[in-house]
């Protein structure tokens, strides 16, 4: 006994000793009223100090797992033991098969959770698969002091139960932040959510389904085909072009059927790259209009613009109208890790919005959104960018030189943003190709994860946000090597 002890980094050693002699006295190893050792043997037999296991004894008494006899010393307390033999097992106790017991939206959830099945990136591997922000570009410093700031105005505040719609403070810095964009704020109001995907999933929470089927582009985000399949909505992909969505292949479907709501992601869009152009985001929004259908507007990696004029987000061109909704987050630019975003849109839908969050979560957590709001009070959010911008620019000229100088493709595109997307010749497998490039320690994620009916076989996206330099060389060279390879075969 209490050879196995080990100590952790970074926990106090008081803490660890209580807690291993704890899980003893509750697993029954010590035993009711058993003397434990003195607090001199039992420092040497763990290989800590006197003092510490005095700490530790004090805490275990206080909490009633152990007491004092005086002159004596210090006894295990009586507690039920939590441990079970084969021949102690309750009557009651057979395993539940929960396969029986799981509902249609479990099973589906499991079915399309491709992060489960999915690639793993081992160690050393060259991973493209990723489109998070760089964590070595996070200002730290920044971060520190607005968190401090922030605690010193309300800490106590911030630690108890928030309110479901949101930080007010950050709701108004959010909505002035919208109009910058151009957005009429007026009669609109603001849901703050944990990420995008929260939100998205509230949103679709709440549109009644009518012809059941939602416009999309094709390919497009398969987080949003993942969660309109879990909400049983059937999905109606168009045609993406060099500047965004076909408005030709647009108009067909309108006119072929109806449709409850449309998902569209007009800049840097996931996963092409490609950032609709002003024209065509004025065509998309006349046939919204025109045919009554709401817009969730995707504000995905707007900020991530590194060359040519602001091009408007969509719910900035609906002007005084009320049919986009546009969801916003800062995970692809900022940090993934305070998991907050928000839903913009009409004042009474908002309101709606915001009953759902209550008795789904009741709130985001205040600490992460109150973090977010004075990091952003603080003006680090312009420094970031500039920061960001310069250095995502740098890396996204070179993986772009570097697929056209090695990998033989048939299109590429990819605006700016964190990734690029590749289509080979028709009737090329880039499953196959991911399988001989992850033997050779690359992996990227392929292309027919983003479409809405089962093709995109022939294609792949390309994440070089995480990547080093050296490595985009590295891990394109293997890919086009691996893809000629493939296509001479």
């Amino acid at each position: 006994m209490f050879n196995d002890f080990k100590l952790a980094e970074g926990r106090p050693v008081y803490l660890q000793v209580k807690d291993y002699m704890k899980r003893l006295i509750v697993q029954g190893a010590l035993q009711a009223d058993r003397r434990l050792p003195s607090t001199r043997e039992l420092a040497g037999l763990l290989g800590v100090s006197r003092n510490t296991v005095i700490s530790a004894y004090a805490e275990l008494e206080e909490d009633g797992f152990a007491y004092t006899v005086q002159g004596k010393g210090s006894f295990a307390a009586a507690v039920s033991p939590v441990r079970a033999t084969e021949d102690k097992v309750p009557a009651s106790s057979e395993k539940l098969d929960w396969s029986e017991r799981l509902s249609d939206y479990a099973q589906l959830a499991e079915e399309l959770d491709l992060m489960k099945r999915g690639i793993r990136g081992a160690k050393g591997i060259i991973s493209f698969t990723s489109i998070a922000p760089d964590e070595k570009l996070f200002d730290l410093d920044s971060v520190r002091r607005a968190f401090s700031d922030r605690m010193a105005v309300e800490g106590n505040v911030l630690l108890n139960y928030g309110y479901a719609k949101g930080y007010k403070p950050l709701i108004d810095y959010l909505m002035d932040y919208m109009a910058r964009k151009g957005v009429d704020t007026r009669d609109k109001d603001m849901l703050i959510t944990s990420g995008f995907t929260e939100g998205f999933d509230i949103v679709l929470s709440a549109i009644r389904k009518k012809s059941g089927t939602v416009l999309c582009e094709n390919p497009t985000h398969n987080t949003a085909i993942k969660n309109l399949k879990l909400h049983g909505f059937e999905i109606k992909g168009i045609p993406m072009e060099q500047d965004g969505i076909s408005i030709g292949g647009l108009e067909q479907a309108l006119a072929e059927g109806a449709y409850d709501l449309a998902y569209f992601v007009p800049s840097y869009h996931n996963p092409t790259g490609i950032v609709t152009s002003l024209q065509k985001r004025l065509e998309l929004m006349t046939l919204m209009n025109r045919f009554r259908i709401p817009v969730v507007e995707d504000g995905f990696n707007e900020e991530l613009r590194y060359s040519g004029s602001h091009v408007a987000p969509l719910a900035a061109m609906a002007g005084a109208g009320n049919g986009v909704i546009y969801i916003g987050s800062f995970s692809k630019v900022l940090f993934p890790g305070l998991r907050v975003g928000w839903v913009l849109g009409d004042r009474r839908l908002i309101g709606i919005l915001e009953s759902i969050k209550r008795a789904r979560n009741i709130h985001t957590s205040t600490l992460d959104q109150s973090l977010l709001y004075q990091y952003l009070h603080n003006g680090n959010l312009e420094k970031y960018l500039r920061r960001a911008r310069a250095e995502y620019k740098r890396k996204y000229e070179l993986t772009l030189a570097c697929c056209r100088e090695m990998i033989p493709y048939s299109s590429l595109s990819g605006d700016g943003g964190l990734h690029l997307f590749m289509a080979f010749e028709q009737g090329f497998d880039t499953r196959k190709l991911l399988a001989a490039c992850s033997k050779r320690g690359v992996i990227f994620t392929p292309g027919d994860n983003f479409y809405t009916d089962g093709t995109g076989g022939n294609t792949l996206r390309l994440g070089f946000s995480r990547v080093a330099d050296e490595d985009i060389r590295k891990g394109i060279a293997i890919i086009g090597k691996a893809a000629r390879e493939l296509l001479n075969s």
